[in-house]
């Protein structure tokens, strides 16, 4: 049995706004809200790496989790978006902590990454003790800022999340999760040469399929209903996506945590940010179901369901 204890959260300082990269890519900053929902976003200095943003979140997470690197059983960096495949930003980041031993793996998916490794977090703690899941982009870096690169320009940004996955305690206990994987599409949304291509039109037309099933799959194995959770914490695409999702499984739109008009789409940072804002506005004893959902690269996509403590 496993427990989320934790989250934690970094957001580099530079705001940029619609009105910007309308500019660089021949748009309207009406028609990029039009199309996403998304009014600014954050974009990473020259200074900064995927590790350094990572370790800031998981700083931020250990402190309210109030542990320190010490106490971890391992290390999960969930990036699509990593300069260097092997070694990646986990064995950056657990240097970081002055650890030599503990192992520190990289999961490169871009989107989806952190729900698999909260996944697999909440199977290997058990066994190695706290597991630290980091979810850290700079997608800004895999775009194009010109009107070749328009239609993926205008949804991304840079940011870190992180989540302390325990075997002992924490506020939710992780009851179940749904991954899955289809190669055969995997060529409407990857990340190659470290540019990022996407067929939106696809992309959307398979997430809005396979999103509501994994989730009504996870939900009908564990007795319960698309009524029953209290709130849902998805990666944070597309606003018109997410309102498609809430229309498939016949939930009100403000159970789907959003604050993708804030950040763009940060890939794999997106779905532990979100989760650690959503806890910090509701700090109190979870009163209900919690179902972290995600759909990315590869095309993996997957449910996780959390219940009271």
């Amino acid at each position: 049995m496993s427990y989320l204890r934790a989250f934690g959260s970094y957001l580099p300082e530079r705001r940029v706004g619609n009105g910007e990269i309308a500019a660089l890519v021949g748009a309207t900053p009406e028609w990029i809200v039009d199309v996403s929902g998304i009014e600014e976003r954050r974009f990473a200095s020259g200074s900064d790496t995927v590790a350094s943003l990572g370790l800031l979140a998981a700083q931020n997470c250990l402190t309210s989790a109030g542990k320190s690197a010490a106490d971890l059983g391992m290390i999960l960096v969930a990036s699509g978006s990593a300069p260097r495949f092997c070694p990646g930003p986990a064995s950056q980041i657990a240097t970081a902590f002055g650890l030599t031993a503990t192992p520190a793996f990289d999961i490169p998916v871009a989107s989806c990454g952190s729900l698999i490794s909260l996944a697999l977090a909440a199977e290997l703690a058990p066994k190695f003790g706290p597991v630290l899941v980091i979810g850290a982009e700079i997608m800004s870096r895999c775009i194009e800022l010109s009107p070749l690169g328009k239609d993926t320009a205008i949804l991304f940004g840079d940011d870190a999340g992180a989540c302390l996955v325990d075997s002992s305690t924490g506020f939710a206990r992780v009851a179940d999760s749904i991954l899955s994987t289809d190669g055969a599409s995997a060529e409407i949304l990857k990340i190659e040469n470290g540019r990022i291509a996407m067929e939106g039109r696809s992309v959307i037309l398979q997430a809005v399929r396979k999103i509501p099933r994994a989730l009504n799959d996870l939900l009908s194995r564990n007795h319960l209903t698309a009524a029953d959770p209290i709130a849902w914490l998805i990666h944070q695409a597309n606003l018109n996506l997410i309102a498609r999702v809430a229309q498939s499984l016949k939930v009100p739109e403000d159970r789907f945590f959003v604050n993708l008009t804030r950040y763009g789409n940060t890939s794999s940072a997106s779905l532990l940010i979100a989760a650690d804002e959503w806890r910090n506005a509701h700090p109190d004893p979870l009163a209900g179901p919690l179902v972290f959902t995600a759909f990315g690269a590869g095309l993996n996509w997957g449910a996780l369901l959390a219940l009271p403590a």
